[in-house]
């Protein structure tokens, strides 16, 4: 079955720094080479992405640090590797007889050829590099004046809260997060926390109450308003998921997050492709704007859609929905 992915439709390719190729191997005698080396262009994309992958586990994560400037560094690190697997590709092909021997590198971040290699490597790293995911899963946002207290003894609760909570040790987190409340109630980022850890141990009411109480503190919390619709999800209340990630995209239009939400929602709960794809095409845009390697988790279920949607004899309004986000399918 193909595999569909999607790109921006106004790339331009930008040919800028130019190589030439004199007395090369082509055809079978190549080919006979790279066998007897055991090269293959996987190798190629394995050895960029633990490159890229070293460079994204030296990035240090702070709490002092916005998503943001964390996207960018990991971006980065992947654009560091593009112009070096770009070359190798180009080679490749060559010395197989499946590309040109005049190789032109494409800088243009912009453009399709250089999106394509810079998402390969993205994938690569998304399925395999634990750094990766550690730095995108990480809860860093620029924090408000609720989000953390000036309460001394609330800190020391928090702080150790945190410690357990890093560890995976939610029920015993807990304790320490109520005493940091208990010692300041309008301590967000303890009531995000205190929510986070009802939820791991399955106590979904307290984790609505600890959200809800974070709202009241800080009615911008950007934790609260992604999780509150993960617990009504997890209660079976899909309408109220729904509703929940409507006011996470009304409050933060240019969060992918509840575009990506919502569109899950639609598609294992309600069955809703069409609206699934929607918001999902949305998600992906605003995750290739900011350069957030979760694209490739949107593709993903893009890709899914349009298995779905096909079986059901709905291929031409899958392709009309991704007109109309100005995305196509490349076939590979």
């Amino acid at each position: 079955m193909r595999k569909i992915l999607f790109a921006l439709f106004a790339a331009v390719c930008i040919p800028a720094v130019a190589f030439s190729q004199k007395d090369t191997l082509t055809g079978d005698a190549a080919k006979e080479l790279l066998s007897q080396l055991k090269i293959d262009n996987t190798s190629f994309l394995s050895s960029a992405g633990h490159d890229a992958c070293k460079c994204i586990d030296s990035i240090t994560l702070s709490t002092k640090k916005s998503k943001a400037a964390l996207t960018r560094e990991i971006a980065d690190c992947i654009d560091a590797q593009v112009g070096t697997y770009q070359l190798m590709m180009k080679m490749f092909a060559s010395m197989t007889g499946k590309g040109s021997n005049n190789i032109s590198l494409n800088q243009d971040k912009k453009s399709n050829e250089y999106q394509t290699y810079y998402f390969e490597i993205e994938r690569w790293l998304k399925d395999s590099c634990a750094s990766l995911n550690q730095a995108v899963a990480s809860n860093n946002e620029i924090s408000s004046k609720h989000s953390m207290s000036k309460n001394d003894k609330a800190l020391g609760y928090y702080n150790k809260g945190v410690t357990l909570l890093r560890s995976e040790e939610y029920g015993e987190a807990i304790p320490w997060f109520e005493k940091a409340v208990k010692e300041d109630d309008k301590f967000a980022f303890a009531w995000d926390n205190l929510g986070i850890c009802y939820r791991k141990v399955n106590k979904l009411d307290e984790a609505l109450a600890a959200y809800n109480k974070s709202l009241e503190a800080d009615p911008d919390g950007i934790t609260p308003l992604q999780n509150i619709p993960v617990v009504y999800q997890y209660q079976k209340e899909y309408d109220k998921a729904l509703g929940a990630y409507k006011v996470l995209q009304a409050k933060y239009p240019d969060n992918p997050e509840g575009f990506y939400g919502s569109s899950l929602v639609y598609l294992n709960n309600e069955g809703d492709y069409e609206n699934a794809l929607t918001d999902m095409c949305r998600a992906y845009k605003l995750y290739v704007s900011a350069r957030s390697p979760y694209r490739s988790d949107a593709e993903k279920v893009i890709n899914m859609i349009y298995s779905l949607m096909k079986k059901e004899g709905k291929e031409k309004r899958f392709y009309e929905i991704l007109e109309q986000y100005q995305l196509k399918p490349a076939e590979k």
